[in-house]
Order: structure tokens, then sequence, then C-alpha cells
């Protein structure tokens, strides 16, 4: 990163390398070297490869295989369960040796986050302290990482994946078309395989495409995302780095694998129900609500729908959740077998915020409690702010079962209150 009178930013890309195996290797250095695979419900019939050591992939293991077939491809796999309590407390371990070169470190998962060294004396030495931050992780935590340095986070991102394991790459605008052009689009991060299809309908089959599309055309097909992704395919990228971000989420949701392909209506929409109080617990934990439900059905031949409804009003109640779940399966189950069924809430909103919209058949129950709220305001405001509220606000702990989470709950005990 050159100087002058105008030094643009620098931002590091930092990105752990098959993070739940090296932090098992970490822990049993005799794993180390040989193939080894993380994989959930290791012992049943519905154990996924989660992720796996480089060793396995030369051999063909990759994630998400369905972990009979990766034993098929690698008779000599070392597999075990996911210890997520290990991978929280390496995860901090790292972060914590990040914070020391800045404050402006944002988390973007357990084994991936974003620093910006622009206002720190490390920013004339880029390279040398990427060199030195790679080190430190190898040497003290034992786990190898990828490290993009680039002027912003999209290219830092794109420049992380570049060399694997262990790489550091600067990525500047001007290599972009270099560089980043000449990939297929499906290799662009923030493209999934549903917007990559989208896109191809556009004859956009590089990122070079991408860049050089109609506007109009994009935001036509991909709402808002449509342009942003663009300035993004031309080196372009204004998101700040920022810490607290990790505290935000869009969605909750959970779902499960049955033991056995069912058909049993029955059984299925019973899961539903027990699936709908997970996330309602959830959303009220968080103090959130869901605008949109959705629903996955996985069938026994792993094909995949999904299906969602908006909800007239935000809701985290567990019935009604329930409720637009199961009408939803119904509705768009096939009759087939079912592997695994999801519930999810999205388009979240704060409890405090949600406006709730009257309707016909909501009226007449809303209209009853008005008094009430209305005394209730008057005490408030006489005798202070939330003295008097409505119910008991009951903050429930969440289960430690098992698991990550889109809203990076393993990161919640670290924030500081406010």
């Amino acid at each position: 990163m050159t100087a002058g009178k105008q030094k643009g930013r620098v931002i590091f890309h930092i990105d752990m390398n098959s993070f739940y195996a090296s932090v098992e290797m970490a822990y049993d250095p005799s794993l180390s070297g040989r193939p080894l695979a993380i994989a959930g419900n290791a012992k049943e019939r519905k154990g996924i490869v989660v992720t796996c050591s480089y060793e396995a992939r030369a051999r063909g293991v990759k994630p998400p295989m369905p972990l009979w077939e990766a034993k098929r491809i690698c008779p000599e796999l070392i597999v075990k369960a996911p210890n997520f309590d290990r991978y929280r407390s390496s995860s901090k371990e790292m972060f914590q040796v990040l914070r020391e070169y800045t404050d402006l470190v944002e988390p973007v998962s357990i084994d991936e986050g974003y620093m910006d060294l622009t206002q720190t004396p490390y920013r004339d030495q880029a390279y040398e302290t990427a060199v030195k931050i790679q080190k430190r992780l190898q040497k003290e935590l034992l786990l190898p990482s990828s490290i993009g340095i680039a002027p912003n986070k999209f290219l830092a991102k794109m420049a992380s994946d570049m060399k694997k394991p262990l790489g550091i790459t600067i990525l500047r605008k001007r290599e972009v078309p270099q560089l980043l052009w000449p990939l297929d689009i499906s290799e662009m991060y923030g493209v999934g395989q549903k917007t990559a299809e989208k896109l191809k309908t556009l004859q956009i089959e590089k990122i070079g495409d991408l860049a050089a599309a109609d506007e109009h055309a994009l935001k036509q097909l991909l709402g808002i995302n449509g342009p942003r992704l663009k300035r993004r395919a031309n080196g372009i990228d204004l998101g700040e780095v920022d810490p607290d971000r990790i505290y935000e989420f869009k969605s909750v949701g959970n779902s499960s694998t049955l033991p056995y392909d069912s058909t049993d209506e029955r059984e299925l929409t019973g899961l539903i129900d027990k699936l709908s109080v997970s996330v309602s617990n959830r959303l009220k934990r968080k103090e959130v609500m869901a605008s949109k439900i959705f629903i996955m059905i996985r069938y026994a031949d792993w094909t995949n729908i999904t299906r969602s409804k908006t909800l007239l009003n935000p809701s985290d109640a567990a019935d009604e959740i329930a409720n637009e779940a199961k009408a939803l399966f119904k509705r768009h189950w096939r009759g087939n077998a079912v592997r695994l069924l999801g519930v999810t809430g999205t388009d979240l909103v704060k409890r405090k915020e949600a406006v709730k919209q009257l309707d016909l058949f909501s009226f007449q129950e809303d209209a009853k409690e008005e008094p009430i709220q209305k005394l209730m305001e008057k005490l408030n405001e006489k005798y202070g702010t939330d003295l008097i509220q409505k119910g008991i606000k009951i903050v429930k702990k969440e289960s430690n079962t098992s698991g990550t989470s889109f809203n990076k709950d393993f990161f919640q005990d670290g924030r500081k209150d406010q």
C-alpha cells in the first residue's frame, strides 16, 4: 500500500482454514496431517461432513458430503463430532489477537472477520503485519489462516480466498480487471447459486460481465442488490468495518432431520410444532418478531423446497408461527417421504418497533385493550417510564444445544452493555 496525499483504506479479511478440523488438531496433535472430518450426528444415518482437513479434501472429501459417501471415498477418514464450546473458545482467542492491532474488528462468523488498519501505525506495513498475525495465530493457537489485504471489504474477502491454506494476498482496485473479471460469476462473494442462475439469464457468466451489465436490467432482476453487486464487480465497496455488526441478525430458524424418512403427516406436523416453539423462544430471547415465515422440506432424494408467507402482523408466538408453517407445509408437500424439516422467521423487527396493523379480525380485541393501554401510559407518564407494563418480561436463557446459528450467538456473551 503506497503512501500518498490521499491514502486509501487498508482492510484485512482473516479467514481461518478448515477451522473446526484445525481446532481439533490443535487439541490433539496426533490428528495433524491425517484425513479428518467433523460431522454432525456422526453415528447416525443423517451424518453430514461439516468441514474437513486439507488431507481429507485431497482424497475427495468435501462438505456437505454425506458421511457414508465420505467414508467410501476415504476409508481411513477419522470422524469426530463437533465440539462447539471448543470452537467458540478458540474463536474468541483468535479475535482477541486481532484486536491487539485495531479496535475496528468485525467478526463475520465464528472463523472469519474484517480488520480496518487505516488509522493505525500498521497501515504502511500492511503485508508485514499480515505475516505477523498469521504467524501468531499459527504459533499461539496452532491455527492456520489466510489473509486478504485490500482497500475495501469486498476485495479483501475475495483476496483471502485466492490462496489457501496459509495464504496472504494483496488485491488492489486496479488489479480487478485482470484478477477478478475472468472468474466465473459463481465465484464472486455475495453471489449464491440462485443469484448466479438469475444473472445467467442476462448472459452474465463472468464477473467482468456483471461489471459491464446494464444497471437498470440488474435492478429489475435483483432489486437493490443488482446495482450493489455491479459496484462490487467493479471493485467498489463503501461498507465500513463495524465491530457491532456481529450482533445484528436477519433470521431465526431451526431444522431437524428425522431418524428415518417419513410420510406420516401427523409426525411431520408435530415436528413443525416443536421447531416453531424453538423459533418462538429464540425470537423472544432476542426481543424481536418475525414478519415472514419460511419452511424448508428436504425429501428422501435430497431435493429441497422452501416456501414463505408474509404475516399480516409481526409475531413471536409459537402457535402463530406453527399455524403458518403447517399451512405452508400442507399446501406444498407432495406426499413424498421427508428427510428434514425447517422453520425460520425472517424480516425481523424489534419488538418495541413492531407496529400492529389493525384489521377486521384484530380490531375488536385491540379495542378492548385500548383503555388498559391508556391507563398504563398515564401511570408511566406520572411515575416513570416502564413502571407498569403489560405482562412480565421473562428473559429465557437459550438452550445449550450443540449447533451454530446465523445470529452469531457465540459472540453474545462478549458484548458490552450499552
